[in-house]
């Protein structure tokens, strides 16, 4: 189940060597730049709006501007057909996008919500689909630039660069609007897409392997038909299913964390240090090791060793739903859930990697990350009506028997002696 192999002379040197190399570089400025326009739309956009007076109501609407996440397969072929401007077809739709994204989030600070506030759902909802394009070509050009080998660990820098864009707009934007007006602010953030930027400008477009298509129909049906004829639509379902399944039990496990831990007794102080905290240390520890240790057991069997951690750290939230409010516990429970899902997150963006065609990388990779989004989007959605009937000590129990699914399927996704 895997795509064309690349490899460079770099595969011959020793493993831990390729932690240490301008590639990984390059893919912890993409993945910051990646994640900071998502993190603008979930933290600061409602940290502004919520400050200016409006109702939860309509603040709970705003989410509606992050589906051009869940639908960025549609255009992705327009990336994988054609260059834009005379940097190349990845590095031309980067500096496209990072531009566009640098000007659309410094001009939305400027609008006033209590006058404009259709603009400013028009601008969010415009940063939110410049984001995701920005996500393809990011996406595709990580596919291109690393070797197989390398595909784990780049996956774990891209993902925690990812988190750590977070702190941005999470944090450091939010101190500044008690001292600076918020328009001022809005620039602020939005400087902080230029040294992703200026990465952009400096690296070399990646190397093409066979033929990239050569009309828009062939882009958008190359990619589909390339994927079905590797092992047949039996084959293709069952790729699918598990990219649908293999995080779906954790993924829902965490949809109503912050209520499970106010009804288990602890007060939003806790949750706040201990829970947050905990968790997002935990999880940049945990995409780390998982990468460099990828390196050694291959994606094949990180998938395996990974997933079981990544299932037994769900039982640990029936524990505390058991044990009640105790901090300690909060603590632990919270840091070997995200250490895990950081291990589990490190596998499975490889194998999506490995799984893309080079050639058609943009779509493939697009298309496949947009269905590992279905269970956040749609299945979560579900979780309050299972606890209401279930209770949190069952519902967790259900969501680590969610997790088993995918992991039955690995002996065909990913066998085990089949190294990668």
């Amino acid at each position: 189940m895997t795509a064309t192999d690349n490899s460079t002379p770099d595969d011959a040197k020793p493993r831990w060597q390729s932690a240490l190399n301008r590639r990984t570089l390059i893919c912890v400025f993409l993945g910051f730049t990646s994640g900071l326009p998502l993190f603008i739309l979930l933290n600061l956009l409602q940290a502004w709006l919520a400050k200016l007076g409006l109702n939860v109501k309509t603040l709970g609407l705003f989410a509606l501007v992050m589906f051009p996440y869940t639908w960025k397969f549609l255009w992705s072929p327009l990336m994988d057909r054609y260059s834009f401007g005379p940097l190349g077809r990845r590095r031309g739709w980067m500096a496209a996008t990072q531009i566009a994204l640098f000007v659309a989030i410094g001009a939305m600070g400027m609008l006033d919500p209590l006058q404009q506030l259709p603009a400013i759902a028009f601008m969010a909802s415009l940063i939110a689909f410049l984001s995701a394009s920005q996500d393809i070509v990011i996406d595709a050009y990580r596919r291109e630039l690393l070797p197989d080998n390398e595909q784990g660990l780049g996956s774990a820098v891209h993902v925690n660069a990812y988190k750590v864009a977070g702190m941005v707009p999470g944090a450091l934007s939010l101190i500044l609007a008690d001292m600076l007006p918020w328009s001022l602010v809005f620039w602020i953030t939005a400087a902080f897409m230029l040294p992703g930027l200026a990465c952009t400008f400096l690296i070399k477009e990646p190397e093409i392997y066979g033929k990239p298509p050569a009309n828009l129909r062939e882009a958008v049906v190359l990619p589909f038909s390339e994927f079905i004829a590797r092992d047949g639509w039996k084959g293709a379902l069952l790729v699918l299913a598990f990219i649908l399944f293999y995080k779906l039990g954790d993924s829902l496990a965490t949809a109503l964390a912050t209520k499970f831990y106010l009804d288990t007794g602890f007060s939003m102080t806790q949750i706040g240090v201990i829970a947050k905290a905990t968790g997002f240390w935990a999880s940049i520890i945990g995409g780390l090791v998982g990468g460099i240790w990828m390196l050694q057991l291959g994606i094949n069997r990180a998938l395996w060793v990974f997933g079981v951690v990544q299932a037994i750290a769900i039982l640990g939230f029936s524990w505390l739903a058991q044990a009640g409010a105790n901090p300690i516990l909060l603590a632990g429970v919270i840091g070997f859930e995200a250490f895990g899902v950081g291990l589990g997150t490190a596998a499975f963006v490889a194998y999506i990697a490995r799984t893309t065609d080079p050639r058609f990388s943009a779509t493939q990779f697009a298309l496949f990350t947009s269905l590992s989004a279905v269970p956040r989007t749609f299945i979560n959605a579900s979780a309050g009506f299972i606890v209401e009937q279930t209770g949190w000590f069952m519902f967790f129990n259900l969501c680590f028997v969610l997790a088993l699914p995918g992991m039955l399927m690995l002996p065909k996704i990913a066998p085990w002696r089949e190294r990668d």
